[in-house]
């Protein structure tokens, strides 16, 4: 009964800003017009501009050039050590994500800005409620934004999670209904809190809304259920993490024995009925289901038949492109002000200004104080709702992101030129290959070597040093904590560009066409063809047990 309260509460919270969505899309123009100048005097207010200074969209297109995370870095330094503002809304946190040369970005929270999230959240929820009603019988697990090990000592005060994206009363009724609390994410460990994830997901009988990001996160878990079963059933037993307690104290440890006996009928049963059994009222999962992402949700959606799935909108660390509403992906105009360069002709559109069938990417300035900021990614304008144009992530303009480990260009010919110098080496690419139903996605480092006596050999050494460099990236390191990637494997080929043509012509490309790219995606089996030394290595399991 209670539970049924705080849904129909948090629905009713959310209902201004689902109305306000969803009728005030036949004036997109006005409303970003508005959005534009609210921003633009918080950031003149701390530059001691006058109002009458504030420029229309077209000056502040013709004035304000586009930018990256570069053009910001230092400012943002300034701004943490009290020098500077970028903007006068009230600073919140500062959230982690990897850069396309940086290896951390740090990007600034403020108070506007949370708001904006809000106000693009509030109205998908209300949109879920809508279209799932049995979602509000029960508990929902939203997944947290999880830290790499090896930063989590120096970031660990920036630890979010989804539900932080609502406004203070939403999070407030929100936080009534969660399965797994938001603090999983400070145990000492990323297996720890993958565990107490499970434990809590299991001991909850009544989970109505499964929440990740990246499919891959959710295969995982359902992955490490048979692995960590003895574990799992002696906490639900006994009410205590045992040898985990150090690295979860700061969680209750779920007591639930009778769920801890069905956990052990359940995993006798054939994989494909462990979901419906363990939560045979789950009514929504939402996940990433386009791109690269696509053939991961498909699985995850085999596994999870009973339930309704929904793909996820287009986020970003940065900001917020798209959001579910009732079947479609509307741009989030009551969020933050956006401009899109047109992938054709290289033109910088409003978002009034687009049409069905234009390929364009993303720039957004929000109220964090970052103008013009340009997303990296490729979007189409599949149609147009109430208004208000809709897009289909169509992928990463530059780089490759098979799980969400981000890997640009940069950051793979950084990695293969530290190591390539270290053992005398001529760098090629970095080759991502998805797993599959065979086993996980990982990157394969190719480099030459004139003086190699065989055609070609793989190297644990040279290998081992590439993951490494890699682990200093955000993404790339997260993605392994949670292993939703496999290490990086080494071959080392005496013309290693020409075994990168070859490759790229067994999957189908014409020669001519093949340039060379510091990270490129490669068909599994076409790889294999070329450097079948690498069966081994390719067909891992997906989960290994913890040792």
């Amino acid at each position: 009964m209670l539970k049924r309260l705080t849904h129909q509460a948090l629905k009713l919270a959310c209902l201004r800003a689902d109305r306000d969505f969803r009728g005030q899309g036949q004036q997109l123009e006005q409303v970003q017009r508005q959005k534009l100048q609210h921003m633009l005097q918080q950031v003149a207010s701390v530059q001691n501009k006058a109002r009458s200074l504030i420029p229309t969209w077209e000056e502040y297109a013709h004035q304000q050039p586009v930018t990256r995370y570069a053009q910001w870095q230092e400012q943002i330094h300034a701004q943490r050590r009290g020098e500077s503002r970028l903007t006068s809304s009230p600073l919140v946190r500062y959230q982690p994500t990897s850069g396309s040369s940086e290896k951390l970005k740090l990007i600034p929270y403020t108070k506007t800005f949370i708001d904006q999230l809000d106000a693009a959240i509030a109205p998908w929820l209300a949109s879920m409620y809508r279209q799932y009603p049995k979602m509000a019988n029960g508990t929902h697990y939203w997944s947290v934004s999880w830290l790499p090990q090896s930063q989590f000592a120096d970031l660990s005060g920036n630890l979010n999670d989804d539900s932080e994206l609502l406004g203070v009363v939403k999070r407030v009724l929100a936080a009534q209904s969660q399965a797994v609390p938001a603090d999983v994410a400070l145990a000492a460990s990323a297996d720890d809190a993958l565990f107490a994830t499970l434990c809590y997901l299991v001991a909850d009988r009544q989970l109505r809304l499964l929440s990740v990001w990246s499919p891959t996160f959710a295969l995982q878990l359902l992955d490490a259920l048979p692995v960590w079963a003895d574990g799992i059933i002696d906490v639900l037993q006994n009410g205590n993490w045992r040898s985990r307690q150090q690295s979860l104290k700061q969680l209750t440890a779920p007591y639930a024995p009778n769920r801890a006996q069905e956990l052990k009928r359940i995993l006798a049963l054939p994989k494909a009925f462990w979901t419906s059994e363990l939560w045979p009222d789950l009514a929504l999962v939402s996940a990433w289901d386009t791109a690269d992402a696509a053939p991961w949700a498909e699985q995850l959606q085999a596994l999870i038949p009973h339930a309704a799935f929904e793909g996820k909108g287009l986020w970003a660390t940065e900001g917020v492109v798209t959001i579910p509403i009732d079947g479609h992906y509307p741009l989030a105009y009551q969020s933050h002000f956006y401009e899109f360069e047109d992938l054709t002709n290289g033109g910088i559109l409003a978002s009034w200004q687009l049409k069905e069938g234009d390929v364009v990417s993303p720039i957004i300035t929000s109220g964090n104080g970052l103008l013009r900021y340009q997303l990296d990614d490729r979007i189409v304008v599949s149609e147009f709702w109430q208004g208000v144009p809709c897009f289909k992530f169509l992928g990463r303009r530059f780089g490759v992101d098979m799980v969400g480990e981000k890997m640009s260009p940069d950051a793979a010919r950084q990695a293969l030129a530290t190591v390539a110098q270290k053992y005398e080496l001529e760098p090629v690419s970095l080759l991502a290959v998805q797993g599959f139903e065979q086993s996980k996605p990982r990157y394969v480092a190719l480099f030459s070597d004139a003086h190699l006596f065989t055609h070609q050999q793989l190297r644990q050494d040279v290998a081992q040093a590439v993951e490494q460099e890699l682990r200093g990236h955000f993404h790339y390191e997260l993605a392994r904590d949670l292993r939703q990637l496999d290490a990086v494997v080494a071959v080392v080929a005496k013309d290693g560009w020409r075994v990168c043509q070859d490759v790229a012509i067994a999957g189908g490309m014409i020669e001519g066409n093949i340039k060379p790219e510091p990270v490129r995606r490669v068909q599994r089996q076409a790889l294999l063809n070329i450097v079948p030394s690498l069966q081994a290595e390719l067909s891992t399991v997906l989960w290994e047990r913890a040792s």
